[in-house]
């Protein structure tokens, strides 16, 4: 009965160590995302994530962090004019978030990326693309509101793309405004499901209205 009972508790307990590895090499992965300043950085980072989701294997969250990283550095590119860099930037990050919505089906955080993915598409040629890539991003963000419309970086990429968008379009950007400061208010009372489910977009609300005109 002793050996069963030692048995039992060394199982427990290694599963313990296990599941504390997995938070801490995560927690430490997920500080870098929002401070790093190089597409290398980023490339590196969604490699280490995807090890620990390899390793893990049934957990969405490192592949979502993969494809996040991915995401930024296709931003990244956006802002400095590399257009020609986003369609493989958008292919990579959509392979991390295919096993993420593999192991997380109808998954709000995950279908924020798709619309962020499809927005990278869409910006090599907008003209273009826009009935194609730019329908796709406004479904993928339809379902994320469907499943939780109380989220603040769903009310970010709407702030994004009213702000952003000309106004002959239906941009507005007073009303994008207003939409940051909704997310910012939603950031204050938003609960997720761990510490380390996705905490990221506050600073990008703060940054536009701190600065509005």
């Amino acid at each position: 009965m002793k050996k069963l009972v030692f048995g039992i508790c060394l199982f427990i307990g290694m599963n313990a160590f296990s599941q504390t590895a997995y938070e801490k090499a995560m927690s430490e992965k997920i500080a870098l995302v929002e401070n790093h300043k190089t597409a290398d950085e980023f490339t590196a980072l969604a490699n280490d994530f995807k090890r620990i989701g390899d390793k893990e294997k049934t957990q969405w969250l490192p592949y979502y962090y993969a494809a996040f990283s991915t995401i930024q550095k296709g931003r990244m590119a956006m802002r400095e004019g590399k257009l020609s860099d986003l369609d493989p930037i958008a292919t990579e990050a959509q392979k991390f978030l295919d096993f993420a919505m593999d192991l997380s089906k109808d998954n709000a955080e995950n279908l924020i990326l798709q619309k962020m993915i499809h927005g990278l598409k869409m910006m090599v040629n907008p003209q273009e693309r826009f009935m194609s890539e730019g329908m796709l991003a406004a479904d993928a963000l339809s379902k994320a509101e469907k499943i939780d419309a109380d989220n603040p970086r769903l009310t970010l990429m709407k702030a994004e793309d009213t702000y952003f968008t000309p106004e002959q379009f239906g941009g507005s950007r007073s009303r994008g405004l207003e939409l940051f400061q909704k997310s910012l208010d939603q950031f204050k009372i938003y609960k997720r499901k761990s510490a380390l489910d996705p905490n990221w977009g506050k600073g990008e609300a703060e940054y536009f209205i701190a600065n509005k005109p």
